[in-house]
């Protein structure tokens, strides 16, 4: 997902001025934060996949993790887009999916666009 990320944004020339790497989608949340935070950061692209288990945890994580990354948006006015992928989503899936990277590139940048 990050090299279709990167990709994409080289593709519209925009520059990636820093990447936080996270445990977990449900650690997103506090990285998109700091980001927002700098003046330097016009907008935030959250990446990742969030496959099933036996249970509902990825339900869960994904649904929190996107409120939260939506509450990072509207805190920070800062457009924050949401490359997470799930729930309900099996291994295979996420490697058919790796190209979403750049479509989440793409949302931060039309509504930075929009916004602008």
């Amino acid at each position: 997902m990050e090299r279709s990320a990167r990709g994409a944004a080289a593709d519209r020339g925009a520059e990636i001025g820093e990447t936080i790497p996270v445990p977990g989608a449900y650690d997103t949340p506090l990285a998109a934060d700091r980001l927002a935070r700098k003046d330097a950061i016009e907008a935030v692209c959250v990446l990742g996949p969030v496959v099933s288990g036996d249970t509902d945890h990825d339900d869960v994580i994904v649904r929190t993790a996107a409120r939260a990354l939506t509450d990072v948006s509207l805190d920070r006015d800062t457009p924050v887009s949401l490359g997470v992928l799930g729930p309900g989503m099996s291994m295979a899936e996420a490697r058919e999916r790796i190209g979403k990277g750049a479509e989440a590139v793409d949302s931060a940048l039309d509504q930075l666009e929009a916004l602008a």
